[in-house]
């Protein structure tokens, strides 16, 4: 019932948001990207553009426009929505390499209780033609992600057991990381009534549904139209975490959300204090060599 806001906020590799632009929150963010992105090379002069975002921004179309003059990109990828071929290309255990050596790795027969394999990041190129993009997808495999992953995923399959045992709703969410996706229903006949079936509902752990998820541990995937080490790659998408921090931090610190005001300028003004709080902030933080806690400067 409340009226919704998309914010779209661009920053440079040092976290310094550049600019950010508000739309309604039924217009469909791929189309708000070129003429954001045009509008920022042209203000700030860019020399070169690299994209990097999640894969909610990265269509054939944005990626197609940032394929031409000095644009480039790198997208991350879903292994679960890829081909059913490609992904198999990709989850294969041959032919991975260690970043800084071309020495080809079989991740199966790695020793993940070495601290040094441990703490390594394993990749695989793999060659992408669609139409008129020529891309690379770049699988990477690290024994400390999929270790990570494994301890969220059993506390969820801790949640999803006790579910089942206990009176509590069992219907499936909408966060993807629901404890109810593990949990499988069966009807199952219980006796008559009169002239009517009883039907009652067998509840248990989907363990097809752990096993799918347990393919994916430890690997992550980007797409990209840029030639140049893959440990550059890897080192420009990881900043990507910096644009989650600065909406955490307008969400939860400058309390940017819920506001209750309804006119067009006073939306606009809201999130321009917020754009302008975060600014300051970063500039504070660079300033102070980052020695200081977002709670500390705030």
């Amino acid at each position: 019932p409340n009226p919704i806001v998309t914010m779209g906020l661009f920053m440079d590799a040092d976290g310094i948001p550049l600019a950010f632009d508000i739309f309604p929150g039924n217009q469909n963010e791929q189309m708000t990207l070129k003429p954001l992105e045009s509008k920022v090379m042209q203000d700030f002069g860019c020399s070169e553009f690299i994209f990097c975002s999640d894969s909610g921004l990265g269509s054939k179309k944005n990626r197609l426009f940032n394929s031409f003059g000095n644009r480039s990109y790198v997208i991350t990828h879903s292994l679960k929505k890829m081909k059913a071929e490609d992904r198999d290309i990709a989850l294969n255990p041959a032919q991975y390499k260690l970043i800084g050596s071309k020495k080809f790795v079989d991740l199966s027969t790695l020793d993940e209780s070495d601290e040094t394999v441990f703490n390594s990041i394993y990749y695989k190129e793999v060659p992408v033609t669609t139409g008129e993009l020529d891309e690379t997808l770049i699988v990477t495999y690290s024994p400390k992600y999929k270790a990570y992953q494994r301890k969220i995923r059993n506390r969820q399959i801790e949640r999803a057991e006790k579910m089942i045992t206990s009176s509590e709703k069992k219907r499936k969410g909408k966060s993807p990381n629901d404890p109810a996706r593990f949990i499988s229903t069966v009807p199952a006949l219980v006796g008559f009534f009169g002239f009517a079936e009883v039907l009652s509902v067998i509840y248990s752990l989907d363990q097809d549904k752990v096993a799918d998820e347990a393919r994916y541990d430890g690997f992550y995937a980007v797409i990209t139209n840029i030639d140049c080490d893959v440990d550059e790659i890897i080192r420009i998408n990881q900043q990507r975490w910096e644009i989650e921090e600065s909406f955490r931090i307008m969400k939860t610190e400058f309390e940017a959300r819920p506001v209750y005001v309804r006119r067009e300028d006073r939306i606009k003004a809201h999130f321009l204090t917020c754009y302008l709080g975060l600014l300051i902030y970063r500039l504070l933080e660079k300033k102070l060599d980052d020695k200081y806690t977002c709670d500390t400067l705030l």
